[in-house]
């Protein structure tokens, strides 16, 4: 648990949240007959988050499938990845709703991704803490002395907090420098180019030694000749690869704290909703054993994978 202070944001990925969800689970099916193995992933792991953390503000943040200001910088932005299957995508809507039956608030905007929302709700001022919610690495240059990441449980691996000295143990580099870390390797999970030939252990050692990406190019003559001209062959691809991985932190959002405040997900149309899925495991976990029923139709062993 984190420490007791006036306000505790909990802001979180929708998105990734779905995507884990969804190759994580089977093809559970409702009642109805509806494949609902990602909506239970997301709303499980949610529910949990908002156990660990107990916040008293929440947002969902969600990417919109059209392109982003990133994709008119690059054409090949996260270019490599298939079209999502339609079978997930058919349980957006579903999750959406089963989010708004909690009483959380959730942002999408158009030429931003989900990541941005979050990086800038932030760096809300606030007398407090914000984590992050998130399977995606991405969202690591946010760490700082109040914010945090919360990852979820995949596979074997258990949720896990990073805070500053977590990033640092985990990439060999501060949060301030994740930008130009992925600046120099690149991500291939977004198609981000990064210097051919520059992996992580280089790129931790030249950070470590020169801080930013502009002062590795402003002492350029001091590295040896083969990784001197994998710079500068490199060089206009890693402040592309340093723009596009950059989280805006200041984009025009009307949201304020007021609208992010939480009391409690205990809610006669949740309970609705979540019986109407199949979700007896889910029940019995919010509001306790006194929701020991009849059995569901989708089994409970697979209802309690997170």
């Amino acid at each position: 648990m984190i420490q007791d202070t006036k306000y505790k944001l909990l802001l979180v990925d929708g998105s990734a949240l779905l995507h884990r969800a969804y190759h994580a689970y089977p093809p559970l099916t409702s009642k109805s007959g509806q494949v609902v193995g990602a909506v239970y992933g997301v709303a499980s792991m949610l529910y949990s988050a908002l156990v660990e953390v107990n916040p008293s503000h929440v947002m969902v943040a969600w990417d919109l499938p059209k392109p982003t200001f990133r994709h008119e910088k690059y054409v090949g932005y996260k270019a490599q990845r298939p079209k999502a299957d339609q079978e997930m995508v058919e349980q957006i809507p579903i999750v959406k709703s089963v989010i708004e039956a909690m009483g959380i608030l959730q942002s999408e905007v158009e030429g931003y991704e989900a990541d941005d929302i979050i990086g800038t709700l932030s760096r809300i001022e606030i007398d407090g803490e914000v984590v992050i919610l998130t399977g995606d690495q991405d969202t690591m240059q946010l760490v700082g002395e109040h914010v945090s990441i919360l990852t979820p449980p995949k596979g074997k691996l258990p949720a896990k907090m990073y805070g500053v000295d977590e990033v640092r143990e985990k990439y060999g580099v501060t949060p301030g420098q994740i930008v130009d870390y992925k600046a120099l390797i690149g991500d291939v999970s977004d198609n981000i180019p990064g210097i051919a030939g520059v992996g992580p252990k280089t790129a931790s050692t030249l950070l470590s030694r020169f801080k930013t990406l502009e002062q590795i190019y402003d002492h350029i003559e001091e590295m040896d000749d083969n990784l001197k001209q994998k710079l500068i062959s490199g060089k206009d691809s890693a402040f592309l690869s340093q723009d596009l991985s950059r989280i805006v932190t200041d984009m025009p959002l009307s949201i304020q704290l007021a609208d992010m405040e939480y009391v409690d997900i205990k809610k006669d149309l949740l309970k609705t909703n979540l019986e109407e899925l199949g979700f007896k495991s889910l029940i019995r976990r919010i509001w306790g054993d006194e929701e020991r029923t009849t059995k569901s139709k989708i089994p409970d062993n697979q209802m309690g994978l997170f």
